[in-house]
């Protein structure tokens, strides 16, 4: 009998490690299935379906944002700076985004315009016009506007410079 009640503390002694095991590792299991959802698996496909309808029924009748319209590459232009001395040029390459493709066609008609318009907006500049970020910025927005006078309304949203080199 000294045997057998040796025996049951250890029994129940093994049976909670077996319990407290298992409740530990159903609980890491559900915690990294958690995890694989919450983070790493693809979200649904009807999810991304639902989100294209809302961003299509927002506003259809407003302008498109900067980055979803059609872009159109300008010449270079290297034009002397309004400077006193007269030493210093810039050479600036600049592409176009415009609402659509009507649009695109519209600003490769009238390039004679807009390289002419360009070429007196940036020949007017000094190197202190251009040397902050902020005046670059500017710049840009002046573009624009100058480009939407030769268009006629609001066709150009966005200008963005690939070159430019003051010296």
């Amino acid at each position: 009998m000294a045997d057998e009640s040796s025996e049951e503390p250890k029994k129940k002694g093994g049976l909670v490690k077996w319990i407290i095991l298992l409740v530990l590792l159903g609980a890491l299991g559900g915690g990294g299935f958690f995890a694989y959802q919450k983070f790493f698996a693809a979200p649904p496909e009807d999810a991304a379906e639902v989100a294209a309808d809302e961003a299509k029924a927002v506003d259809p009748d407003a302008a498109p944002l900067p980055g979803s319209g059609f872009n159109v590459t300008l010449p270079v232009f290297v034009v002397n700076l309004a400077d006193p001395l007269g030493r210093r040029y810039l050479k600036l390459g600049i592409d176009v985004e415009v609402v659509s493709e009507e649009a695109s066609a519209e600003l490769s008609k009238k390039e004679p315009m807009v390289k002419d318009t360009l070429i007196l907006l940036l020949s007017s500049k000094t190197f202190q016009d251009l040397s902050s970020m902020e005046n670059k910025i500017l710049l840009k927005k002046e573009i624009v506007d100058r480009l939407n006078q030769i268009m006629g309304g609001s066709k150009v949203l966005q200008v963005y410079f690939t070159d430019m080199v003051i010296q």
